[in-house]
């Protein structure tokens, strides 16, 4: 795609005004929303508030005030980016600890099945978590296959189907509506990750018959580095299954201060411990970007983007390793190529921000809202000088961060 081609579809973006709420650092064009979600700015002042005002003049009345109940309120603004109700979600803990939580309830829920099956190569940690939650149960195991195996690896003793909706590494995107209907075909429940759905397609829980899902806030949300996640617990199962972490937020009236512990009803059962308001605060305000978003627009958007900036990296004869189908794919691209690590640490130094993904994945995030045309076109262009160049043989590009 040529320059003229990207500015004027910049010029007819409905989304562009959206570019503008966000903090931008001159110099920097970020391909690494799907990691870390740029800055609202409107985080900027909530947060201000949260700490001088509701903390540091109210005190403790601003429990009373809106945090004790930010976990639903959050969660509901959360709903329709999923496809599910507001009374289905609620903001709480880590992804991993959520993770947990819908792994533990589902194998309890029928003790005649006791495997959990999931992907080989889905996001380790949730591999790790799962490790964890079936050394919870006895006789629990975890079943990890390759993605051309799972449909056989559904059987009688199955409790749960544990998929990342879009692959961390490659982008590649489960039919969300036809592998729930295996799972519950085998009996077995539903569990999908949506840390990279959530805010980059569109997602449909309820439509699809999901029974249970966790995502990160801190990726196409915008809530910021280490924000509070979610889950999503279908109606029909919210008063069946059980929080195996039954903390004081979750008990039907934490302030009788009771020494035995009752579930609440609802969503409210899935919390554990104080609410993080700090999080929550930030999370909130980023979420508030989406109010009237079609996410339709924002699925229409990520297809443009992406197909600049797969010209460009195949031009360069890097191998794309993310599904061609828009079907078939998030809102990030990857490619294979040996100095994966080198050339991303190049782009870095130039300015344009990607990340790596061992052993040998370039892979960028292509953000709807904080991206224009001209952005992924003027970064393709980097690309191109670098690989032409050989500048990222340098060999300071080789140096290993703790984080990649």
């Amino acid at each position: 795609m040529s320059f003229a081609a990207a500015e004027a579809l910049d010029a007819v973006d409905p989304l562009a005004g959206w570019r503008d709420k966000f903090v931008r650092p001159e110099g920097i064009i970020y391909l690494d929303g799907n990691s870390l979600g740029p800055l609202p700015k409107a985080t900027l002042a909530a947060t201000s508030d949260l700490v001088t005002r509701q903390w540091g003049e109210r005190l403790i009345r601003s429990w009373n005030e809106g945090w004790i109940d930010a976990p639903q309120r959050v969660g509901a603004m959360i709903a329709p980016l999923i496809g599910a109700a507001a009374d289905e979600v609620i903001v709480c803990d880590s992804t991993s600890v959520n993770l947990y939580k819908a792994v533990v309830a589902a194998l309890r829920h029928d003790p005649s099945r006791k495997v959990v099956v999931s992907e080989a190569g889905n996001f380790p940690t949730d591999l790790y978590v799962v490790e964890g939650a079936v050394a919870a149960v006895p006789g629990a195991e975890l079943r990890v296959v390759e993605r051309g195996a799972l449909a056989d690896a559904l059987g009688d003793d199955t409790a749960l189907l544990l998929f990342t909706h879009v692959h961390y590494k490659t982008a590649e995107r489960f039919d969300m509506a036809a592998w729930t209907t295996r799972a519950h075909r085998a009996g077995a429940l539903m569990c999908w990750d949506l840390s990279h759905s959530g805010g980059a397609v569109a997602v449909e829980l309820n439509a699809a018959g999901a029974d249970l899902a966790v995502g990160c806030g801190y990726k196409y949300l915008n809530g910021g580095p280490g924000a509070p996640a979610f889950i999503y617990v279908a109606k029909r199962w919210q008063e069946q299954l059980q929080n195996p972490l039954s903390g004081w937020m979750g008990h039907a009236a934490p302030f009788d201060f009771v020494d035995d512990y009752r579930p609440a009803s609802g969503m409210k059962r899935w919390l554990t411990g104080t609410p993080s308001v700090l999080g929550l605060a930030a999370f909130e305000s980023g979420l508030r970007l989406w109010e009237g978003i079609d996410l339709a627009q924002i699925e229409a958007k990520s297809v443009a983007l992406w197909a600049i900036f797969h010209a460009a990296g195949t031009a360069m004869g890097l191998e794309c390793v993310t599904p061609a189908d828009p079907a078939k794919r998030g809102s990030h691209i990857s490619f294979r190529h040996s100095h994966a690590y080198e050339i991303v640490q190049a782009l870095i130094a130039k300015g344009v921000i990607g990340d790596f993904r061992d052993p040998n994945i370039l892979r960028f995030g292509l953000t709807p809202l904080t991206l224009s045309h001209v952005d992924v076109w003027h970064a393709g262009e980097m690309l191109r000088d670098i690989i032409e160049s050989g500048e990222y043989r340098n060999p300071q590009y080789a140096e290993r961060s703790a984080v990649t």
